[in-house]
C-alpha cells in the first residue's frame, strides 16, 4: 500500500489544525510544527463569523467541541461627554439568514480545542520547532528547524501568521509599518448593564480619539478592546506587567460610560500591542510551498476576519487540491502550481479589499476633535441602521460557498 502523501504545516495557531484535519479527511498525511512549548494562552477572543462557521462546521463534531457564545444585539454608544448617547441598536438576525451568527470564543480555548480536534484525527502536532528555512527539490521540500531538526514533505502551508518564517523564506524579510493606533484589551465579567436582560452584545463606544469594541463570548464574559492614537507599541501580545495594569485600571478609561468603564476596572488580565501594515504579497506561493491566513494576507483587526479569512483559504485550498489532486497521491510540481495559482487569483483580490475595508474602519473609528467626532457619530449612525448592518455582514458571510453548497 502506498504511503500517504505527507504535508507539513508551518504554524500551530487556528489554520493549521483546521487545515490538517480537512487534508487528513482527504487521505493526506498532515504533520503540524508549531514554533512555541504548547498551546498558548496569548491573545485574547476572536469572532467567529458565518463564513468562518460553515467552514468548521464541515468537519464533523467539531463546533460542539468548541466554547462560544452568539451574539444576540449589536450597540454603538457615543461617550462625547456632552453627547453620551445610545447610536444605533440592532438584532442580529444573521443565524436565520446565512445559518450562523456571530459567536465569540476565547482564543486559547479555542485553540485548544482545534488541536485536540486534529490530535484526535491523528494528526501529529510537534511543539517547540520553529521554521527557519526551506529547501526545495523537484518532488519535495525540506524543512528546516531552529532546534536543529529537520523534516520533508510532499508541500508545505505557512500558516504561521503575522511572522511568518515561511513567508521571510519565499520571499525575503520586510518592515512591518506601524499605523500610529494601539489596542489594549482585556477579559472581564459581564458588566451590570448587561446582567438580567438575556441579551449577548456586540458593542462600540466612540469617544474624542479612542473607540471601545467589546463581545460576550461565553455566559460570564466580554472580551474588549480600546484603539486609540499613540506611540509604537512592539506587537507583542504578551500580558501587561502588574504596575502597568494598575494604571491602566485607573485611568481615564476606567470611566467609560455604558459599562466600558466597568470591564476595564474588572479585568482579569490585560494586553497591549500596536496594530501593524505588511506590504501585500502578490503571489502566495513560490514551487512547492504556499501561505494562507495572517502569513499571507495579515490584516488590522477592525472587521473581526482574520481568523475567517484564514478558514476561507484552507476551504478553498482543500476545494482545490480535491479538484486538481483527486486522489490525494504525490502532485506534480505543475500540479501544484495550477492549484495555488487558482488560489490566488480567487482569494488575493478578495483578502486585499478586506484589509483595505479593516484599515478604513479603524480610520473611521478613531477620530480626534468635537467637529471630527459628531462627523464620525453621524456615519455611525448610518452604517450601523439594522439594514446597514445586516447588508454589510450578509456581503462578508455568504462565502466562502452559498449554504449547502460546500463542494469539499
Amino acid at each position: 500500500m502506498t504511503a500517504a502523501t505527507k504535508v507539513i504545516i508551518a504554524g500551530g495557531g487556528i489554520a493549521g489544525p483546521v487545515l490538517a484535519m480537512f487534508l487528513k479527511a482527504k487521505g493526506y498525511d498532515p504533520v503540524i510544527y508549531e514554533r512555541t512549548d504548547g498551546p498558548t494562552d496569548m491573545g485574547l477572543s476572536l469572532a467567529l463569523q458565518p463564513n468562518g462557521l460553515r467552514v468548521l462546521e464541515l468537519i464533523p463534531g467539531l463546533l460542539d467541541k468548541i466554547v462560544r457564545c452568539r451574539v444576540t444585539d449589536s450597540i454603538s454608544y457615543s461617550a462625547l461627554l456632552e453627547d453620551e448617547c445610545e447610536l444605533t441598536r440592532s438584532k442580529m438576525q444573521l443565524a436565520e439568514i446565512l445559518g450562523h451568527g456571530i459567536e465569540g470564543a476565547r482564543r486559547p480555548v479555542l485553540l485548544r480545542a482545534l488541536i485536540e480536534g486534529a490530535q484526535e484525527r491523528g494528526v501529529p502536532v510537534h511543539f517547540s520547532h520553529q521554521v527557519v528555512d526551506l529547501e526545495q527539490h523537484e518532488e519535495s521540500v525540506t524543512v528546516k528547524f531552529a532546534n536543529g531538526k529537520t523534516d520533508e514533505g510532499s508541500f508545505v502551508v505557512g500558516c504561521d501568521g503575522l511572522h511568518s518564517n515561511t513567508r521571510i523564506s519565499l520571499f525575503g524579510k520586510e518592515e512591518a509599518v506601524f499605523t500610529g493606533l494601539t489596542q489594549t484589551g482585556g477579559i472581564s465579567p459581564v458588566p451590570e448593564i448587561y446582567k438580567g436582560k438575556d441579551v449577548h452584545p456586540i458593542f462600540n463606544i466612540y469617544g474624542d480619539g479612542v473607540h471601545m469594541i467589546g463581545y460576550t463570548i461565553n455566559e460570564t464574559q466580554i472580551s474588549w478592546a480600546i484603539t486609540q492614537r499613540e506611540a509604537e507599541e512592539k506587537e507583542t501580545w504578551r500580558d501587561m506587567d502588574e504596575a502597568k495594569e494598575k494604571e491602566f485600571k485607573e485611568g481615564p478609561f476606567s470611566k467609560l460610560p455604558f459599562g466600558g468603564g466597568e470591564l476595564v476596572r474588572t479585568a482579569d488580565r490585560i494586553i497591549k500591542y500596536g496594530l501593524y501594515d505588511r506590504p501585500e504579497l502578490k503571489s502566495w506561493h513560490k514551487g512547492r510551498v504556499v501561505l494562507i491566513g495572517d502569513a499571507a494576507h495579515p490584516t488590522s483587526p477592525h472587521l473581526g476576519q482574520g481568523a475567517n479569512q484564514a478558514l476561507e483559504d484552507i476551504y478553498h485550498l482543500v476545494r482545490l487540491l480535491a479538484a486538481h489532486n483527486p486522489s490525494a497521491g504525490a502532485p506534480s510540481t505543475a500540479t501544484l502550481e495550477r492549484v495555488f495559482a487558482e488560489l490566488e487569483q480567487l482569494r488575493i483580490p478578495r483578502t486585499a479589499a478586506l484589509v483595505q475595508k479593516a484599515r478604513a474602519m479603524g480610520d473611521v473609528r478613531v477620530v480626534g476633535g468635537e467637529e471630527a467626532c459628531r462627523r464620525r457619530d453621524e456615519v455611525v449612525r448610518t452604517m450601523f441602521t439594522q439594514e446597514g448592518a445586516r447588508a454589510m455582514m450578509e456581503d462578508l458571510g455568504r462565502n466562502p460557498f452559498e449554504p449547502g453548497k460546500s463542494e469539499i
